[in-house]
């Protein structure tokens, strides 16, 4: 009960202010969970799921009240009405897909929740689509905490692997992204006016 407590605490205020890692809170639980009750996985996924969906809410509540004013205040995005335009259409055609992609890529979610609130994506879209999206994130991060247990006998072990691989996983998946972003940026800086 204690971990899944404090997991639900980290996954919650993580999801909100994205300074702790939310996925390797999970892993590290559902592999603590498999270790001493396999029942207690499917409350592991339930309570990562609900924490992330509520810190997703109350990201989103705080994007729409601060809107444009607050993207620029932030810095949050550099183009943010081309991308903003890009994340509508996907948001309006796939919102299940879009918030999970953003769940699921390092440093993505807050862009999304950012935009989905500056082009008026309604509550009750966000409500029903960020349902899905926080169980798959769950059970997502909950396998990679299964597998990490399956490699080794002890569950500290497991917990350590799984937190690696989860952060790891972060680092690289960001540095990719600054390096793409370099090269967009690279043709760009060519052109002079």
């Amino acid at each position: 009960m204690a971990a899944l407590a404090v997991m639900f605490g980290v996954v919650a205020v993580g999801s909100t202010v994205p300074v702790l890692p939310t996925g390797a809170a999970v892993s590290a639980t559902a592999v603590l969970a498999a270790h001493y009750s396999p029942v207690a996985l499917p409350v592991v996924v339930a309570v990562g799921g609900l924490g992330a969906y509520i810190g997703d809410a109350v990201t989103f509540a705080i994007c729409r009240a601060g809107g444009e004013a607050l993207t620029r205040r932030l810095r949050l995005l550099r183009q943010p009405w081309r991308l903003a335009g890009t994340v509508r259409e996907r948001l309006h055609r796939r919102p299940v897909t879009a918030l999970l992609v953003s769940r699921l890529v390092p440093g993505g979610r807050i862009p999304v929740l950012l935009t989905a609130a500056i082009v008026g994506l309604s509550w009750r879209t966000f409500i029903v689509s960020n349902i899905a999206a926080c169980a798959l994130w769950a059970t997502t991060y909950s396998a990679i905490g299964l597998l990490s247990r399956n490699v080794f006998p002890q569950p500290w072990q497991g917990v350590v692997c799984a937190i690696l691989i989860v952060l790891g996983a972060g680092q690289v998946a960001g540095w990719v992204e600054r390096r793409r972003q370099s090269r967009v940026a690279e043709p760009n800086a060519d052109v002079r006016p």
